[in-house]
């Protein structure tokens, strides 16, 4: 008969945890406030760690904590270790609760109606919303934070089963005193030279997307000011430094206005799953969404 394999590494994922904190900020005392624990505590468990693997991760310098080269090996596969734990503990919750879902929805989009005709429909059900940033419908879909999610494209869609809801018109927002703002109508050509918000950190398909770059004829959308969040945009707008392309859906401030933006694609609200994914509720949900979900009323 032949050997049994060797058991797994002995991992504590807490001290896996642990070490990814303290190489996140170099520095065992914030590191330990982070974790809510004390500074020695945390020391001890990164020597466990560094005992159960029998490699030095951290050397400590009179200018901070540094990786050593083992540390700088460990470090992304110890994020793919608890990422992987995460989602098979999603995985495994979902096999075993058939019963609930998590419906993600990124700003301005409203989906009451349609949880609310889910919940009347499977009254047993445990039915849970979550709103997400634009750039995170197809990450929170492939990790199992949600099971469906109604945003607006575009993100990237391989893997995921994606169903047309509506579609919305893309507006020019300015503040009240911009020299647009009597207009009926705007073309990019009106705002060849206006500057437009960038995002730092945003996905590069939705940056294109909203900023409409590169524009037609090739050339560059210019440059505004970099902001932190997408809602920092109506902020730097109603200050006349930039001007932002947007839906009419969304709320304004009432020192700006919105101006229909004529001649580009508008914005496709789109309702995504997982692929092939077996859970009855998101099948309940695509129904409810698709009958019910449609394109909201021009405020």
């Amino acid at each position: 008969m032949p050997d049994s394999p060797p058991p797994p590494a002995p991992f504590d994922l807490r001290l896996v945890w642990c070490f990814t904190v303290v190489a996140e900020y170099r520095h065992f005392g914030r590191a330990a406030e982070a974790l809510h624990t004390t500074q020695p505590s945390l020391s001890r468990q990164i020597h466990r760690l560094e005992q159960q693997l029998g490699v030095r991760l951290l050397e400590r310098t009179p200018q901070g904590n540094h990786l050593t080269e083992a540390g700088e090996v460990f470090l992304p596969l110890a994020t793919a270790l608890l990422r992987s734990a995460d989602q098979a503990a999603a995985r495994t919750r979902a096999a075993g609760l058939p019963s609930r879902i998590t419906v993600g929805h990124t700003p301005g989009i409203i989906i009451t109606p349609a949880v609310r005709e889910l919940r009347h429909r499977h009254p047993e059900a445990e039915v849970r919303t979550l709103q997400l940033d634009p750039g995170e419908p197809r990450p929170a879909l492939l990790d199992h934070r949600v099971d469906a999610v109604v945003a607006r494209l575009p993100f990237a869609t391989d893997g995921l089963d994606v169903t047309a809801l509506y579609d919305e018109p893309r507006v020019l927002v300015v503040p009240l005193d911009h020299r647009l703002a009597a207009r009926k109508s705007v073309t990019l050509d009106d705002i060849a030279d206006e500057p437009l918000p960038q995002v730092r950190g945003a996905d590069p398909l939705l940056s294109a997307f909203w900023r409409i770059d590169p524009r037609p004829d090739g050339r560059p959308a210019p440059d505004g000011p970099l902001i932190d969040a997408v809602a920092d945009q109506f902020e730097l707008t109603a200050e006349g430094r930039a001007v932002t392309i947007s839906v009419p859906t969304h709320t304004l401030r009432p020192d700006l206005t919105a101006i229909p933006l004529d001649g580009v694609e508008a914005s496709h609200v789109v309702l995504a799953t997982r692929d092939r994914d077996r859970n009855h509720l998101v099948a309940a949900f695509r129904t409810c969404a698709t009958k019910i979900l449609v394109r909201p009323a021009r405020p």
